[in-house]
Formats: structure tokens, sequence, C-alpha cells
């Protein structure tokens, strides 16, 4: 079983098992994952091999998990994991700058396993003084790069929609960039981490149209100047729109990965709102989202600590795909230790 952040030491090391016996999981089938032992893979010229102390669970895995048409099967061992941290214990030819033993965040993409490869130009230092937290860096450095493109200023209202991992993320760097922020998430839960990360207000989902009146009475009838949907579902689009002023910007950076979406083009238009898609593809701002992101949690800037709440050994990453799916009440984000 999965444990949550206050039962962590509950989780055994596997530092010495895994240098005899590397192993990685492997998903074989949708809701059907195994573990594998496996020879430590090697690094090719401009890479590096990262012993990895774990890997962050994303919700961008959970259709693979559940099963697509579009998916085969077995998928290559430590896949989907894309969220590693660790420590460098191999260079292949040709890089400079990395040493053995450097602790590192890194973009790489088997990383439900013991070992990975990352290309030497995508991993990212992490200072000693982080050398012991959890750094799953690609969604920190996802949440940094998207917060870069909502240019939350000063002095604005802010509504943030969906309250996980993101959301929360969100909440926390739009209240230190000195925005009044508006959380709004279904899960009482998930309001509460919202509210201690300093948002002025919390609303729940079950009644939009409160919603809307709500927001109206806290900006004056204006609407937000920015709105961040970070459900991924239809409903977070829905209600993002109506939250935001004339010429205001709805950023989307919920993965929206289960079909087709329908939008209000009509109160787009008349509005006059700027729509922003705020997700990367060009593996070199990734890293650097990573490398700001790193920088931010070590200002202290950034706390992604306390949303880390439940976490889970290399054999378990099944049970953490899962958990990820379902959500249970005091779920935000799942690590896999290895």
């Amino acid at each position: 079983m999965g444990v949550t952040t206050h039962e962590a030491e509950a989780v055994p090391s596997a530092r010495t098992r895994a240098s005899a016996h590397p192993r990685a999981a492997v998903l074989v089938a949708p809701h059907t994952m195994r573990t594998d032992a496996l020879e430590p893979p090697e690094p090719g010229r401009g890479h590096v091999r990262v012993r990895l102390t774990g890997c962050g669970v994303c919700a961008s895995s959970i259709p693979v998990w559940e099963g697509r048409p579009w998916f085969t099967y077995p998928s290559a061992p430590g896949a989907p994991g894309h969220e590693g941290w660790g420590v460098i214990d191999a260079v292949g030819p040709g890089v400079a700058g990395l040493a053995i033993g450097t602790p590192v965040a890194a973009l790489s993409y088997h990383a439900f396993a013991d070992y990975d490869i990352a290309a030497a130009d995508a991993v990212v230092p992490i200072p000693a003084a982080l050398a012991t937290r959890a750094l799953p860096g690609e969604p920190l450095g996802c949440a940094v790069n998207a917060f870069g493109r909502s240019d939350v200023q000063a002095g604005q209202d802010v509504a943030v929609i969906g309250i996980g991992f993101l959301g929360a993320l969100f909440v926390q760097l739009a209240v230190g960039a000195g925005a009044r922020v508006i959380a709004i998430s279904r899960r009482p839960f998930a309001r509460e981490i919202a509210r201690v990360a300093g948002a002025v207000e919390v609303l729940a989902t079950d009644d939009p149209a409160a919603v809307v009146r709500r927001v109206e009475q806290l900006t004056g009838g204006r609407g937000c100047d920015r709105v961040i949907e970070a459900v991924g579902r239809q409903e977070g689009l829905d209600l993002a729109a109506p939250l935001t002023r004339e010429r205001g910007r709805l950023v989307i950076a919920g993965y929206h990965q289960d079909g087709h979406r329908q939008i209000d083009m009509q109160l787009w238009n008349w509005r006059g709102i700027d729509v922003i898609n705020a997700h990367e593809r060009d593996p070199h701002r990734y890293v650097d989202g990573i490398r700001r992101a790193v920088a931010l949690v070590a200002s202290g800037a950034l706390d992604p600590d306390p949303l880390y709440t439940h976490r889970f050994g290399l054999d378990e990453v099944g049970v953490a795909l899962q958990m990820a799916a379902d959500r249970p009440h005091g779920f935000l984000k799942a690590l896999v230790l290895t």
C-alpha cells in the first residue's frame, strides 16, 4: 500500500538493493504493472545516467494507465515516468560540466526505475541545500513556464480553477507576485491548501452560477484579470470564460486529453479575451522552466513540499497511478521513491 506524506519513512530506501538488482516498472497492459530486474542502461554520447531517487506521478500518464486504442503494450521499462530526480552516476562521451555524484532533476522518459538516461542538456543540477528534498523537476518547470505565460501582475484579480498540484503551485506563484487570488475547487481539502497558500477567497464548484456571482462581487463586477483553468475537463472551461473580464487573459493550463471541447466563442469574442494554451513542447523550454523552478524552491519563493501527499515504492507504481486517477480525499501529488 502507498503511504501518506506523514508516513514517508515507512517506504524503505532501495539504494543498496537497486545497485545489486536494478529494476524498472513495466506497464504490460492497461491497469497492469509489473517490476522487472534489468541491467543499468549505459549512457551514450552526450548523455548521463541518473541513479534515481524518485519520480513524480503525472496526471498526463492516466490515459496510458487506463488504456486507449492508440497505445501499444507493454510499454518500455520505466515509462511513462518523466518526473525523475536523483544523482548522476555515469557520464557518456562528450559530456562536460557534469560530474558523477551531482544531484539533478532530469527531463527523461523512463523514470519509474532505479536508473534512467538523460541528455546532458536535459538535467538541471540541484543545489546542495535541496539535495535531500523531493524535487520532481518536470512538473515544477511546467508550472513555472505556464505561470510565465499568464503574465500575472501585482494588484490583479486572479482566479485559479482546479487546485491540484499545478493549481496549488499557481496559487503560490500568483500570491508571491502580489495578485489577489481566488481559488476554486470541488474538494474541501484542496480549497484549504489554497487558503493556506494565501488565496483571499476559496470557492466550491458545485454551483457555478454562485461562483460567477461571488467573483463579480469580489471584483466590483469587472471579473478577473487572469483566469487559470487547471482542471483539464469541460466544466473547467465552462466556468473560466464567465470569470474573465473584458480584455482579460484566460490561461489553459489543464491537460485536456479525453476528446473534443466546446467553448462559448460568442462570449470570448464579446469580451475580447486573450486565450493562452500554456503547454510547452520544446525540450529546451522545459529545461529552462525546471532551472527556474529549482531556483525558486531554493529561494523559498516556491514550496512544493506540502503538496506531495502520498509516497509509494517502485513496486507500487500501479497503485500510485490509480490513486492519481481516483483523486481521493487528501490526495494532491504522488511520488514513487526508489
